[in-house]
């Protein structure tokens, strides 16, 4: 083997080191483009959307003589069978290997926010219903499974999870959100990249950073937050996604942060990302991300002053196509304007990534096409799982569970399966009306399977179902572009609500939405609220499995859900001054606040213990026992939550620090223990270094950050000090059977006969 680069067996960055040796500059800046391929004959131009420069893409025989970094979405771009997908992926690769000088394969990657998005996979339940889980294990479960599907088919990057911190719900992106606290946020998206790369799939951070934060909650618009929101809220989960869950690719935002496109912002891509952070992963742009410096963002005066800028920045590879970082970008290198080590810089990083999946090693073949199950049985299994532990019930006067009875079933999409799926699904996104390519029950055909009469006529109990369609730019109430003016119901639902409510008949009001909406007098209205963010393809089921009673509504609210239409954004992450005052008329206070779910049991929270004081180095242990005094057996999500009284920057009233999800028998107790590590009360200071501060810290848990009963305090001790990068950012939480209290029942540590001890989901 007379070229190093071309051995498997030396170290990756020795092979890369040759490699860009013996590349052109032409060569090296192939390796930065990517290509967008219609599932049509090989070498077809691309565009199934092209940007709004108004020029044509170039075509793939155009590109690939120099080599190419990426192929985009081959399978997700429009319909097309999985063994199909294959032979299309397959084609273009022997023509993107045969064509270039090296023959090096492109890395291909596709969308999977909601699953592998391409027809006729499994359609998951959203992130707002991972987020609602609590429950970051059977996340990673998830997204090893999609990962999975990805690798059998030679995909080999995924663009998810979404680590976007929601701050305004209007905007139409939050269904691609986990929820409204970094923490939540953090541990439920590590999980996901933990299982998308433990299956071989490199996983992509987005939207690197801000861009929840726009001005007014529309797509795309400004971020005019300041540098510690930015630090302490918005950056938070992409810190512990990087560190703890090894994510290898990060996607920048679309928006300007104080003025500056995060696509040309060397501060963010590199000294945050890189020099602060440590990440050595490929940076990719969101699509047109780097055409829009010059078209939307007006910082460049042409295509190859974009593509310097977001080279400059730390943007390694231009997506969807190439536009900006092929002629246009080399030219300005020849000419001295822009310097040739940023091509390298950017090219070493796309080829150590490569070498790590094998793109670089002799005899590499693209798979053979097979028949593929890409929603097999165990799939759909799991979705279901995530979607009732994904399930809010909100209120419930009794109602529910229902046994067998006469139902109606009414609302707006409740005989539009596509509505339990988010607009990153395949067939919301390619938009297939009538034909989602998997089997996906209406509500209506659940409830009957379940054994319930669903009729139009005399029936005993309304089960009104009421939310969104997802939709892209426009095409529906959530989703991209999709923004909302206010947090009213769309359209005239409130109106339809009312009037199913005025029938006299028992109401069930079951919300399936991409964002929280304002409910008003509807839910007092109602003899039961349940509240489901996009359960996917088995939404309908899940939601009569827990209508029934045959599963319990698992989840907990990852965002408030306010009461009023207006006065947004309020997440329940705020400062004294940002919730209800006597210096302001508005009361923002929520209907049902961030953590808020009830279950078919109760819970009593009793014996709180916190450790007196420790040094701002040191940790202090919490703890709690929880039983369950109902007569069946529940989940209950306990949740900790800090808050610092006195502080040299104003702080929020209070923030999730932990939380662990205790399934308990009848009278079963546990005994659930929390380590808190000093660096959890950590913040930006007024110099903008991140400090740990002596003083008091409050400690309240209990079942949501507005039903908090039992409540104490620490004191920590010592210096400021400035914790580094190896700060701790989770809350190991340890769970342990306790005495049971009705009578009859076995003493401490020991399980009462026939019940099984307190199972356990950890939260890392």
């Amino acid at each position: 083997m007379s070229e190093p680069w071309r051995d498997p067996l030396l170290p990756a960055s020795v092979r890369v080191a040759d490699l860009l040796s013996r590349m052109t500059l032409e060569e090296k800046a192939g390796q930065l483009a990517g290509f967008w391929a219609l599932p049509s004959d090989p070498g077809a131009p691309v565009a199934p959307m092209e940007d709004d420069s108004g020029e044509p893409a170039p075509g793939l025989d155009d590109i690939i003589g120099l080599g190419l970094g990426q192929l985009t979405r081959v399978y997700g771009t429009a319909p097309i069978a999985a063994r199909a997908g294959m032979e299309r992926l397959a084609a273009l690769q022997r023509q993107v290997t045969e064509a270039g000088r090296f023959g090096i394969p492109a890395l291909a990657h596709e969308e999977c926010l909601t699953g592998f998005m391409t027809l006729g996979a499994t359609v998951f339940p959203g992130p707002l219903a991972w987020g609602a889980s609590f429950d970051p294990d059977l996340v990673r479960r998830m997204a090893a499974a999609i990962g999975a599907g990805m690798r059998r088919v030679g995909v080999h990057q995924g663009l998810a999870p979404v680590l976007d911190v929601v701050r305004d719900y209007r905007w139409g992106r939050t269904e691609e959100c986990m929820g409204e606290d970094p923490y939540l946020v953090g541990a439920t998206g590590t999980a996901y990249v933990q299982g998308l790369e433990g299956a071989g799939v490199v996983a992509t951070l987005k939207h690197f950073a801000g861009y929840s934060s726009s001005r007014g909650g529309r797509n795309m618009a400004p971020v005019p937050v300041g540098p510690r929101e930015f630090a302490d809220v918005l950056v938070e989960p992409f810190v512990r996604a990087l560190r703890e869950g090894g994510a290898r690719s990060v996607m920048n935002s679309y928006t300007d942060v104080d003025g500056v496109p995060v696509a040309a912002d060397e501060r963010l891509l590199t000294g945050l990302l890189r020099d602060e952070l440590g990440f050595d992963g490929t940076v990719v742009a969101d699509y047109y991300s780097v055409s829009f410096l010059e078209s939307r963002h007006g910082v460049a005066g042409s295509r190859g002053a974009a593509g310097a800028l977001a080279l400059t920045a730390g943007i390694d590879v231009e997506l969807p196509t190439a536009r900006c970082y092929g002629e246009p970008l080399t030219a300005l290198v020849r000419s001295g304007a822009v310097p040739e080590e940023l091509v390298d810089r950017a090219a070493e990083r796309v080829l150590l990534q490569k070498a790590e999946l094998g793109l670089l090693d002799p005899g590499w073949e693209p798979l053979e096409p097979e028949p593929i199950d890409l929603d097999p049985p165990e799939n759909r299994d799991l979705a279901r799982l995530l979607a009732e532990r994904s399930t809010v019930l909100l209120a419930n006067d009794g109602v529910l569970p229902l046994r067998p009875c006469r139902v109606s079933v009414t609302g707006p999409y409740v005989n539009d399966p596509q509505s339990f799926l988010g607009c990153y699904s395949f067939p919301n996104h390619v938009a297939l009306p009538g034909d989602p390519g998997v089997e996906i029950p209406t509500l209506g055909q659940a409830l009957a399977a379940a054994g319930f009469t669903v009729t139009d006529d005399a029936p005993d109990v309304n089960v009104l179902v009421l939310g969104d369609r997802a939709g892209m730019f426009g095409r529906g109430t959530s989703g991209e572009g999709c923004d909302a003016a206010t947090l009213d119901l769309p359209g005239d639902q409130a109106a339809l609500a009312a009037e199913v409510l005025d029938s006299g008949v028992p109401t069930v009001l079951v919300l399936v939405s991409g964002r929280p909406y304002a409910l008003g007098s509807l839910a007092d209205r109602a003899a039961a609220v349940v509240q489901a963010f996009f359960p996917g393809e088995e939404g309908g089921t899940a939601l009569a499995r827990i209508i029934s009673g045959a599963a319990e509504p698992g989840g907990r609210l990852p965002v408030s859900l306010p009461r009023q239409v207006g006065g947004q954004p309020g997440t329940y992450l705020h400062s004294a001054l940002g919730g209800r005052t006597d210096w302001s008329s508005v009361d923002p206070t929520p209907l049902f606040p961030f953590g808020h779910g009830l279950s078919w049991t109760s819970f009593d929270y009793a014996d709180l213990s916190v450790d007196s004081a420790a040094p701002t180095d040191g940790s202090v242990t919490v703890a709690v026992t929880v039983r369950n005094v109902g007569e069946v057996a529940g989940t209950e999500v306990v949740q900790l939550y800090l808050s610092d009284p006195e502080a040299s920057v104003v702080r929020p009233l209070r923030w999730l620090a932990g939380f662990g999800r205790v399934e308990l028998a009848p009278g079963e107790a546990a005994r659930v223990t929390f380590s808190v590590h000093a660096d959890r009360t950590s913040f930006t200071g007024v110099d903008l270094r991140r400090r740990v501060e002596p003083g008091e810290i409050g400690v309240a848990v209990g079942r949501s950050s507005g039903d908090l009963p039992l409540q104490g305090s620490f004191t920590l001790h010592g210096p400021v000090r400035h914790p580094g990068a190896d700060r701790v950012l989770s809350v190991p939480v340890g769970i342990a059977p306790a005495e049971a209290v009705p009578s009859g029942v076995a003493p401490s540590g020991v399980a009462p006969s026939g019940v099984a001890p307190a199972s356990i989901v950890p939260v890392p």
